[in-house]
């Protein structure tokens, strides 16, 4: 009782460690008792009562789980690939002993069949085939569409989501959504200037809500270079080309393939010779130099652009969906750059100055009706002292209704300020002025006249025709590109004429996203081993100034990007094609014009955390699905906040997505996911 009644004693060391233990350990004991419930449990503490075995074991208990085996293999998501080694055993209790079971003996691994281009003693071969899909990459999906409804307590209401898209019906395999809407085109007034082979999108509310099936029998693209003198039969089954365009060197059939020996039209013997005979007309013409980006007007099967490609120049090859209404489809299953698009009574998606040379062999279009006003389209998108090259019957053939079109042909490109450089057989090539000082010497009311000050040339989203010649920069913008390669990497003129919010900066805002890219496709590259996927025709949705689509070709990367621009953002197109690099402006809220199953791979960076404030998510996923080969890859490199809905909707459509931390680290408010497209069947 002395010791207690001391107060010097209480102050000793020992009473303050032994106080200290007592609240340390009620403490802990409270926070155990808070913390336990009846799925999850600290070990040592337990709401278990004691038991005859355990007796002494009433305050202090193994884990809950003791008992219980489980299958690991089981919660792991098969889609993400494994990280550590497998358990060796399943634990069993008895008699409150814990003892290992011997390690069941794996079953054989299943015997793997190569299609690759490495032969059976491990060399690189050319000499392979492309197989099947492989079974594990074929999913019997179905074609019900399963939708669960979510019920939030709080104010009670009710949300759909949907679990599984399904397959569409079989006569969708082809679908264009805004070129096949056959109720929006029967409403039209007319049809005589080609209005019915522009875009008529479906209605809010009457989108695309499954997914498109493939053709039956279709199988892995051949690659390229292969690709571009053969293809699968089965994975565009139409034979209407092969009937009329046969006998021109177009295509021939043979038996489960497509061959393209590489003619056309006017140069039935083979696109590499006719090439050549361009260059030798005009010398100037140095093809991978100062001409590096063309626009072939009704391509055909894109042959003049598929040789194009061996000369360092990319080539936009477009045709209307018409009696010939596959040949984009062959383009592309050929992996060369095309569109569906038409000259008809609006702007074509594509900016101005865009291409140092456009090409029409028989290209079936009638330059000068309307005032000339599809030619002025034409003059629009040249650059400033490209070339216009025109392969046609008026070229050369003396009948008399024929002469009279190439003399309304040479009336309007004279008022145009176009110089007829060379007609040679039945080619006649123009040169554009590069200046409009022959414009403003025209004699008064000449026709057509310039366009407006106030009008924008690179303004073409849903944009009416002008019959009005656009004015040149009076700076010499868009004229002054330097040759290729080096116009990649060369901040052009016209990046000061984008209106975005920086001004000063805008050439270190360009050398900084090429650095950006460049770094981010060397790591895939390096870790992802992007070389060894079969990448060809490349979608980049949201392309800023082209800084992807430049990375891979600094990268060695043997494919091409369409480069994209969201009319939701500024409009940077001018400055991609300054680049030497291909693009179209698109609003992702409608469907785009290409076939499905067009394009190998899909990128996207910031793309939803933007437009998911104009549309639905899921309208632009299942856009982007039908467009995806399957076997394709999609990479999203978006915000953390919109990638939960992203996979849950990426799941419904038999997309396997994986997430992945971007190089800053986990802790990043952006996040990538990656999704692999597999083969539906139903």
């Amino acid at each position: 009782m002395k010791l207690l009644g001391n107060v010097d004693f209480l102050k000793s060391p020992t009473a303050i460690k032994f106080s200290a233990f007592i609240f340390i350990s009620v403490s802990f004991f409270y926070l155990g008792k808070h913390w336990s419930d009846g799925s999850r449990q600290l070990i040592f503490f337990s709401r278990q009562s004691p038991t005859k075995t355990t007796p002494s074991l009433a305050s202090v208990a193994y884990s809950p789980n003791l008992n219980k085996v489980f299958n690991i293999s089981a919660l792991i998501n098969t889609t993400e690939p494994e990280t550590g080694p497998k358990p060796a055993g399943s634990v069993n209790s008895k008699e409150n002993s814990v003892s290992v079971s011997e390690p069941a003996a794996p079953p054989p691994p299943d015997r793997i069949k190569s299609y690759g281009i490495v032969d059976e003693n491990g060399t690189m071969s050319d000499e392979f085939e492309i197989g099947e899909f492989d079974p594990d990459l074929v999913e019997n999906w179905g074609n019900g569409t399963e939708i669960e409804a979510e019920t939030e307590k709080e104010d009670v209401r009710v949300t759909f989501r949907v679990k599984k898209f399904g397959l569409c019906k079989e006569n969708m395999r082809e679908y264009i959504p805004c070129l096949d809407n056959v109720e929006a085109i029967r409403r039209l007034k007319s049809t005589e200037r080609g209005e019915r082979f522009e875009r008529h999108c479906p209605e809010k509310g009457k989108g695309l809500n499954c997914l498109v099936p493939a053709p039956k029998g279709y199988k892995p693209p051949i690659p390229w270079p292969r690709s571009r003198d053969e293809v699968w039969f089965s994975n565009v089954p139409h034979t209407r080309l092969v009937d009329d365009k046969g006998g021109q060197n177009w295509i021939a059939r043979g038996k489960d393939k497509f061959k393209f020996p590489g003619g056309g039209t006017q140069f039935i013997h083979g696109a590499d010779q006719y090439l050549d005979q361009i260059s030798k007309m005009v010398p100037e013409i140095t093809f991978g130099n100062h001409i590096r980006v063309v626009l072939d007007v009704g391509c055909g099967v894109a042959s003049f652009g598929a040789y194009l490609l061996s000369r360092n120049v990319i080539t936009m090859s477009i045709a209307p969906k018409d009696v010939h209404e596959n040949q984009i489809q062959f383009a592309l299953e050929r992996g060369v750059p095309a569109m569906v698009a038409a000259f008809a009574t609006r702007r074509l998606p594509y900016p101005s100055q865009a291409f140092d040379l456009i090409h029409c062999s028989r290209c079936r279009i009638n330059w000068t009706r309307d005032d000339g006003i599809l030619l002025l389209e034409v003059n629009r998108m040249l650059r400033a002292g490209g070339y216009f090259a025109w392969a046609a019957q008026p070229v050369y053939k003396h009948e008399e209704a024929l002469e009279q079109q190439w003399k309304e042909m040479l009336n309007l490109t004279t008022n145009l300020c176009w110089n007829l450089v060379k007609k040679e057989g039945y080619i006649a090539i123009w040169q554009k002025p590069f200046k409009n000082s022959c414009y403003l010497s025209r004699e008064a009311g000449t026709s057509p006249p310039l366009c407006d000050p106030d009008d924008d040339p690179d303004n073409v989203w849903y944009v009416d025709l002008k019959a009005c010649i656009s004015r040149l920069p009076e700076n010499g913008y868009g004229a002054n590109v330097v040759p290729w390669p080096a116009r990649l990497q060369m901040p052009p003129d016209r990046l000061q004429s984008i209106q975005i919010d920086s001004y000063i900066a805008r050439k270190e805002l360009f050398k900084a996203e090429s650095k950006y890219w460049n770094e981010i496709v060397a790591s895939y590259v390096r870790a992802l081993h992007w070389k060894k996927f079969k990448l060809r025709n490349v979608l980049d949705m949201r392309a800023g100034f082209g800084g992807f689509a430049a990375a891979l070709i600094d990268n060695q990367l043997d494919a091409w990007v369409l480069n994209v621009v969201p009319v939701s953002g500024p409009n940077t197109l001018p400055v991609i094609y300054d680049r030497g690099l291909i693009g179209v402006m698109h609003d992702w809220c409608e469907p785009f014009d290409t076939y499905p199953r067009t394009y190998d791979f899909l990128h996207a960076a910031g793309l939803f955390s933007i437009e998911r404030k104009r549309c639905n998510m899921s309208t632009i996923m299942l856009e982007m699905d039908r467009i995806l080969r399957p076997g394709g890859r999609v990479y999203i490199r978006d915000s953390l906040d919109v990638m939960d809905e992203l996979q849950d909707i990426a799941k419904a459509m038999g997309w396997h997505p994986s997430l992945r931390d971007t190089s800053e680290g986990p802790h990043a408010s952006y996040r990538i996911l990656t999704c692999d497209k597999r083969l539906l069947r139903g």
